[in-house]
């Protein structure tokens, strides 16, 4: 069993607010939980309104699914033209590493 995750530093593009920053976030996370079927929630910068973390992980039976789940969705993020992706760490484990 493989699991794997990402997390996205993001600079938000032309937002003022906490509330317009919801407006940009939640359906980021959306299209990405019903596209790729993962868990993804808004990790860090929560207090911020022109940064986002985000971040989404995934249990598959083999690594080549996991490396190209999180490929497609680092794709996506980094397709969106209202945000701009500062740093993108992702993480493979397998159920057997200590």
């Amino acid at each position: 069993m493989w699991f794997g995750w990402i997390e996205f530093d993001l600079l938000l593009g032309d937002v003022q607010s906490l509330k317009q920053k919801r407006t940009v976030v939640r359906p980021m996370l959306a299209e990405i939980r019903h596209r790729f079927e993962v868990s993804v929630a808004e990790s860090g910068s929560q207090e911020l309104h022109r940064r986002a973390g985000l971040a989404a992980g995934l249990v598959a039976a083999d690594a080549a699914h996991v490396i190209e789940v999180l490929d497609g969705i680092e794709r996506l993020v980094a397709a969106r033209p209202e945000v701009e992706l500062l740093s993108a760490r992702r993480r493979l484990l397998s159920s057997e590493d200590e």
